[in-house]
């Protein structure tokens, strides 16, 4: 017996709250409705029990990450206007979903990539999907420049973070905290490459405060990587370097809405190592169970150094956004663990020995 349940995404769930109409053709994966999980042992791991920490789990939307949120309303509105081929620029995630999303509505896609830059996963979901893909010598800053000039000359539409339509998508996220909390958290920490992230989810939390489904709204703690930390440093940077590929971003498009994403709800955007990175990338994995990509940890990494010099307190409610899956970048995992994998006899003896039991 075929079945009628129908595919909902998050352009259905919350219509009401974003720029579409009755003629929109929606052009969904199913994406949204993501998990936030709550820490199990970090807390205690850090010495700060009473901090009540939750874990936004983007990397579980259709493409393996927070992409496919605005990507379902760009090419939904794409199509609507006729558009018969996008384009954009991409460190990887943005590639994956503009392709996957475009592929389901029979459009073409271009993707623009930096040449050496991009995790293999995301290089292979891009092609994958069916999207032209061009690596240019060049990093992201570059591509996102010609991918602006290609859309002045030629008919396609840019879904990057400077389609309108992307930031609306993605505020969705900030409804759903708000929703499993039943209240929104003192403190949001987010990573922030090209910046459009943290802007749509002050948007977000925004809105439902002023529609009075939440009686707060988050501060809001963007955490750029201090190889690419050009909001921090307060000027573009030529020659952008981070583990985080994601976030490995010079010049962010969505530089000064993110400056009064930050001022409004009066956070802070500052900037975490690539130690530091790797290191909570790591105790996501060994003490609650998460994988995510190397850039999503910066959120975790950031909260770290913001609970050590007090600027958060321990006694608090956080959200911490993870915004792509671990299996994006198995290489990074693979190069930082020391693992034995030297083969031992099939026996029980020998089992035994090597497991110490």
């Amino acid at each position: 017996m075929q079945s009628t349940r129908k595919t909902v995404g998050l352009i259905e769930k919350y219509r009401q709250h974003l720029p579409v109409t009755a003629a929109t053709p929606v052009v969904t994966l199913g994406e949204g409705n993501t998990p936030l999980v709550q820490a199990a042992n970090i807390p205690k791991l850090l010495g700060y029990p009473s901090l009540q920490l939750h874990f936004k789990l983007e990397g579980l939307n259709p493409t393996g990450s927070f992409k496919d949120r605005g990507m379902t309303l760009a090419i939904s509105k794409a199509v609507e206007d006729g558009a018969k081929a996008v384009i954009c620029a991409s460190t990887g995630n943005t590639s994956a979903s503009a392709a996957a999303f475009a592929t389901k509505a029979g459009l073409k896609c271009y993707v623009l990539l930096p040449h050496g830059y991009v995790a293999l996963g995301k290089l292979a979901q891009a092609i994958h999907y069916g999207a032209i893909v061009v690596p240019i010598l060049g990093n992201f800053d570059r591509a996102l420049d010609l991918v602006r000039e290609l859309a002045e000359q030629t008919p396609v539409t840019v879904v990057n973070s400077i389609n309108p339509y992307r930031l609306e998508g993605q505020k969705t996220a900030a409804f759903e905290v708000v929703e499993h909390l039943d209240r929104a958290p003192d403190y949001l920490c987010i990573p922030v490459g090209n910046a459009g992230n943290i802007c749509a989810y002050w948007r977000g939390f925004k809105l439902y405060k002023e529609l009075g489904m939440a009686s707060s709204a988050p501060r809001m703690h963007g955490f750029e990587a201090e190889g690419s930390a050009a909001i921090v440093q307060g000027k573009p940077i030529k020659n952008p370097e981070t583990i985080g590929t994601a976030i490995r971003i010079g010049n962010p498009a969505s530089w000064k809405e993110a400056e009064r994403a930050r001022d409004e709800s009066g956070g802070q955007i500052d900037s975490v190592t690539d130690d530091e990175i790797l290191k909570a990338y790591k105790m996501l994995g060994t003490a609650e169970g998460i994988f995510c990509e190397p850039s999503s940890a910066a959120s975790l990494a950031g909260l770290i150094k913001h609970l050590e010099n007090g600027t958060i307190p321990q006694n608090t409610t956080v959200v911490c956004v993870l915004t792509g899956n671990g299996l994006k970048d198995p290489d990074t995992a693979q190069k930082i663990t020391t693992v034995d994998l030297t083969p031992v006899d099939a026996e029980i003896a020998a089992l035994k020995k090597v497991m110490g039991l």
